[in-house]
């Protein structure tokens, strides 16, 4: 079982991203997860987009929100390496900081992800947007997992927000919708309906 990641304080990584944005103009937002189904913020337009130099992976710890300390699930990450398609929400800048504050509250309550601007192509052009990655040197970050364990994880992991294997499910069913074709994500969950 992997030990559990020191928490790091999630403030000043806001404080950052808020400079950063600056409030000058839009906040653009970049979803590959469970953003791109269930929001939880307003935002005036949304578009399919890709990024370059990194992509969706399964391959971050959960032990609260789709697992327990004891049994922990997975959730998404973006890794570095390839592309990601994915959704960009433009939130309107009088409302961007409210959205910032909230996003950290549910994204960043541990500190685990890194926040980072990303260049993301859109059919209307490119946009610079908030993304939430992950560092392979993170201890959140599960490295290389056996097909077994996928299997053990998808059956056995639960936690405040559901399974594992709904978040996935989900994930996957909205990117099929969104004409997103995620053919790890798409193995893993045939692996794990071979095995049930």
């Amino acid at each position: 079982m992997p030990a559990p990641a020191p928490l790091r304080d999630p403030a000043p990584m806001l404080e950052r991203a808020l400079g950063e944005w600056g409030g000058r103009g839009d906040l653009w937002i970049f979803g590959y997860g469970s953003l791109i189904w269930r929001p939880d913020f307003a935002f005036a337009e949304r578009h399919a987009a890709t990024v370059h130099g990194w992509h969706r992976a399964l391959k971050m710890w959960s032990r609260v929100n789709r697992g327990t300390p004891e049994c922990p699930g997975l959730v998404f990450g973006m890794l570095p390496g390839g592309s990601c398609r994915g959704m960009v929400f433009r939130v309107p800048r009088a409302h961007g900081h409210q959205v910032m504050v909230n996003l950290w509250q549910r994204e960043m309550v541990l500190g685990v992800y890194d926040p980072r601007w990303l260049p993301c192509k859109t059919p209307g052009g490119q946009v610079q947007a908030l993304a939430f990655t992950l560092s392979r040197s993170s201890p959140s970050h599960t490295g290389v997992l056996a097909d077994e364990e996928y299997r053990r994880i998808f059956a056995q992991a639960s936690g405040i927000y559901g399974s594992t294997r709904d978040y996935a499910e989900a994930t996957h069913a909205e990117l099929l919708r969104l004409g997103i074709h995620d053919r790890a994500l798409a193995r893993l969950l045939a692996l794990c309906k071979e095995h049930l």
